[in-house]
C-alpha cells in the first residue's frame, strides 16, 4: 500500500485548504482513512477518520470547521480544513488501515499505512 498526501501550504488565518491523499496499492473501498498532523516539538495527533463503512470522528478542536471525506472511485480521501487558526499549522500525514476498530482510531499505532506528510501554515 502506497499514500501519497498533498495540499498543503500557506494560508492566512481564516483561510481555507484541502488536503487529498491517494491510496494505491490495494482495495480502496475496504480501508479506514485517518489524517493526523504533526507540530514542532508535539507527539502526533489525531485529527480525523472516515471508516470503510462511511462513519467519521474528529478531534474535538477541529469539529465544525474540518471535513474529512472518500471518494472510492478516485481512491482517495480528503480533508476539507475551513476557518483555519494558527494552532492548525503542523505537518498533516494521512493513514491507512484494514480493519479499524472503532476504540482505536485515535491512535497512531492503529494504522499500518503512513503518506509522506504535508505542511501546512496557517498565519496570523
Amino acid at each position: 500500500v502506497q499514500l501519497q498526501a498533498s495540499g498543503g501550504g500557506l494560508v492566512q488565518a481564516g483561510g481555507s485548504l484541502r488536503l487529498s491523499c491517494a491510496l494505491s496499492g490495494r482495495t480502496f473501498r475496504s480501508y479506514g482513512m485517518g489524517w493526523f498532523r504533526q507540530a514542532p516539538g508535539k507527539e502526533r495527533e489525531f485529527v480525523a477518520v472516515i471508516r470503510s463503512g462511511g462513519d467519521t470522528y474528529y478531534l474535538e478542536s477541529v469539529k465544525g470547521r474540518f471535513t474529512i471525506s472518500r471518494d472510492n472511485a478516485k481512491n482517495t480521501v480528503y480533508l476539507q480544513m475551513n476557518s483555519l487558526k494558527p494552532e492548525d499549522t503542523a505537518v498533516y500525514y494521512c493513514a491507512a488501515d484494514g480493519g479499524l476498530i472503532l476504540s482505536t482510531v485515535r491512535y497512531a499505532s492503529a494504522y499500518d499505512y503512513w503518506g509522506q506528510g504535508t505542511q501546512v501554515t496557517v498565519s496570523s
